[in-house]
């Protein structure tokens, strides 16, 4: 049996065993068996004890919550107290060194009794990490690891929950930033800290928010979580012995045609700043043989695409295509943008085989690698990537997202997606324990482009005439949800949403306003940064998803609020800017629903632009902030939780509207420099309280958080909300957005209309 935290003196595997799978509805979602999660934690005014309500256990609601089992609280084996209207506790005459327990209560009779567990010695506890070993790019640029991005998942099948975790060099780039980065470790923990293994993505995916996302989940029902990412030539997993030695060492499996292509787990595909030019030479030695130049819709020359004189025969000569190389380089290129000095471009990879690979979660052993779909196809020519006044090859075709949804309503599929620009794709697998099964294939096609080397493509159709409109739409994230109630979810791809069986459910346009580039055109909401999905307002049916766009003059909002299963409009301002941010949540119980708002832009006052209502009332001119939000409060209003790792440094700290600063978390650091997201925020254990997970500042180990708030309202785990559990899944994503459950979920919550779950 499993040891549940280091710092505690028993397991709180339930003694009874997995419970059946939860389910949302007859014939709903396969859920995790999860066991009580049992926690407890000394605080100022005595011991606090907090524990899981699961799924199938609730069966009617109250006034205050949820109905059910009730539970028997144990202290060194003596009953001390019997709850009923909730699923915590504080002991305040609490003994040193006592132990607790927790029993089930139904129909009067308590079954299910949980192991002991002993109080943390305060509110939070640290999971010990293990940190890699620093290193030195090609370019003598040393660098450092910190923990980054966080996921769960039971990979053992024991009903507790490990974890994974990111770690990120110190000169991770974004996909616009140029130079060499260090490379990517995943690492799965037991809750003790014990490492069980880590994958060691190697040289060829560079580090980054948009480059790895991970998913952490059980996608074949048998009990244990599986674990999905993109690979490459020269990924390994390094498994460790109980005793904290590598036990061993294995590369994934390259596919039969890459082995016998010559490729090897030995390349490495990182350019150099020669090594780009020469890519260079080599592109402009086959434009000739172009697909986009032979059928006449690209010019038949690089002198027309650089608005040259025509000066050379084609195909070029090996002399020529260096001399027009050094042409785009050196004198083209910075003639667009004065930030376009292609000579320092290194680090990228943009050649090389791209692979899925499937991991056991328990052990790290590869159970499947297939070619990453789509292939880049290019380095970013037919994406758009040159034909901006700012040219960033690599960068919108090294978009990617991922998700997980239950397609089908019972089983969970993998999303995995790339480009949301020009163009916009997007591919659902089915794992079914050996191997990976297509649900379906989501592509745009290109935008059309009369000259990749100048043209403005973002905002235009792709070729395919069904996914046409989804270009430009996505945003840094992906949400699921099931927006139409058919129960089965979709993929809320920003500004626009696919259905379950892959086909298009909406994308979102609206009318220009007065005072914007395109008056009375109507237009794409556009690419965001940011996107909720859930039931903001309750007085409305079905869900909301509020969002904020960045395309300035060229979209018809800043931020809006649009229906989730028809994508229209609600409410929401035109900024003519670009808006980098917005949330929701109950900051303010005195009003109904959700509240939203954007970062406020510099002319907010003048625009009439702060927090509203779910209804659209503005109710402030200021607004909370908008890194990640956190269940957090007994009287379930939402916090906030701040703080940024750049420079300065701001120590994270979860404040509520009304209340101030909850908590200040000395010693740690949020993630991603001015995105200031936690490692993770998610119901992990304890009561539907959410847990604040936070690298601390030497990344030595995860500090786990817990609300020590005594409450009365009785709701069962969030992770046995369908919704909010492929949203923890999706969490980790390129920019961090905070998961959210299928219904409702405020102080002024109608318990009548939380989904109950039933057994199968």
């Amino acid at each position: 049996m499993k040891r549940w935290l280091a710092a505690l003196t028993a397991s709180t595997l339930l003694l009874f065993g997995p419970a059946p799978a939860a389910a949302h509805g007859d014939g709903g979602p396969r859920l995790e068996r999860l066991d009580r999660g049992l926690v407890a934690a000394t605080t100022s005014e005595g011991v606090f004890l907090s524990w899981r309500l699961l799924g199938h256990e609730a069966t009617g609601h109250s006034a205050t919550g949820l109905t059910g089992a009730d539970f028997r609280v144990y202290r060194d084996g003596k009953r001390i107290a019997t709850v009923t209207d909730s699923t915590n506790y504080l002991d305040r005459e609490a003994a040193p060194g006592a132990t607790y327990q927790v029993a089930a209560v139904v129909r009067g009779a308590e079954v299910n009794r949980s192991a002991a567990v002993s109080p943390w010695s305060g509110t939070h506890y640290d999971l010990p990490l293990r940190k890699p070993a620093d290193g030195v790019t090609p370019t003598g640029e040393a660098y450092t690891y910190a923990a980054n991005d966080m996921s769960v998942g039971d990979v053992d099948g024991d009903g507790q929950y490990e974890y994974v975790v990111k770690w990120d060099p110190s000169n991770s780039k974004d996909v616009s930033q140029v130079g060499y980065t260090g490379p990517v470790y995943i690492d799965a923990y037991e809750a003790d800290g014990r490492l069980l293994y880590r994958i060691d993505l190697g040289v060829n995916v560079r580090a980054g928010a948009h480059y790895t996302q991970f998913l952490v989940y059980d996608f074949d029902g048998d009990g244990r979580a599986e674990m999905m990412l993109k690979t490459a030539p020269g990924t390994k997993v390094i498994r460790y012995a109980a005793d904290g030695t590598v036990a061993s060492e294995r590369y994934v499996t390259m596919p039969k045609k890459d082995v016998l292509a010559g490729y090897s787990h030995a390349d490495d595909y990182r350019l150099s700043a020669a090594g780009y030019y020469e890519h260079v030479v080599q592109m402009f030695l086959g434009w000739h043989e172009h697909p986009e130049v032979l059928a006449g819709r690209w010019p038949a020359t690089l002198e027309a695409a650089f608005g040259m004189a025509p000066t050379y025969a084609y195909p070029l000569s090996r002399a020529d295509a260096e001399a027009l190389a050094t042409h785009f380089i050196d004198v083209y290129a910075p003639s667009r943008s004065a930030r376009n000095v292609l000579r320092n471009f290194q680090g990228f990879i943009v050649d090389g085989p791209e692979y899925l690979t499937v991991f056991e979660g328990a052990t790290g052993r590869e159970l499947q690698t297939i070619p990453y779909k789509p292939g880049r196809h290019d380095d970013g020519l037919m994406w758009g990537d040159y034909a901006m006044a700012r040219i960033e090859p690599g960068n919108r075709v090294d978009r990617f997202l991922s998700g997980v949804a239950y397609l089908d309503g019972k089983h969970p599929s993998a999303v995995f997606a790339r480009g949301y620009y020009t163009r916009t794709t997007l591919v659902a697998y089915r794992w079914n324990g050996k191997r990976l099964v297509e649900d379906w294939f989501v592509d745009s096609g290109w935008v059309p482009m009369t000259n990749p080397f100048n043209d403005g493509p973002h905002g235009r159709d792709g070729l395919d005439p069904a996914f046409a409109t989804i270009t430009t739409q996505g945003a840094h994230s992906l949400s699921v949800a099931d927006v139409d109630a058919d129960g089965k979810q979709e993929i809320i791809y920003g500004a626009a949403t696919i259905d379950h069986d892959g086909t298009l459910l909406n994308s979102s346009f609206a009318v220009m306003p007065p005072g914007s580039a395109t008056p009375g055109v109507s237009a794409r909401l556009g690419h965001g940064d940011a996107m909720h999905v859930t039931d903001i307002d309750p007085q409305r049916p079905g869900l909301e998803v509020y969002m904020v766009h960045e395309g300035g003059t060229f979209a018809p909002y800043g931020h809006a609020l649009r229906d989730a299963a028809t994508g229209e409009v609600i409410f929401g301002d035109y900024t003519g800017r670009d808006t980098g941010r917005g949330m929701v949540g109950d900051i303010d119980p005195a009003v109904p629903g959700l509240e939203v708002w954007p970062a406020l832009p510099p002319n907010a006052a003048a625009l009439g632009i702060g927090t509203f209502s779910a209804g659209g009332a503005l109710l402030a001119t200021t607004t909370p902030g908008t890194n990640q939000s956190i269940r957090w409060a007994a009287d379930m209003t939402t916090q906030i939780v701040t703080g940024a790792a750049g420079t300065p440094v701001e120590l994270p700290k979860i404040e509520d509207w009304r209340r101030g600063v909850l908590l200040t978390a000395d010693g740690t650091l949020t993630n991603n420099f001015t995105k200031g997201n936690p490692s993770l925020v998610a119901d992990v254990f304890g009561d539907w309280r959410e847990e604040l997970l936070l690298r601390t500042a030497d990344s030595t180990a995860i500090r786990f958080y817990l609300s020590t708030e005594v409450t009365n309202h009785k709701l069962y785990t969030l992770m046995h909300d369908p919704q909010y559990r492929v949203e923890v899944a999706r969490q980790q994503t390129t920019y961090n957005q905070p998961s959210y459950p299928s219904f409702y979920f405020g102080s002024d919550i109608d318990w009548a209309l939380v989904p109950l779950h039933r057994v199968r």
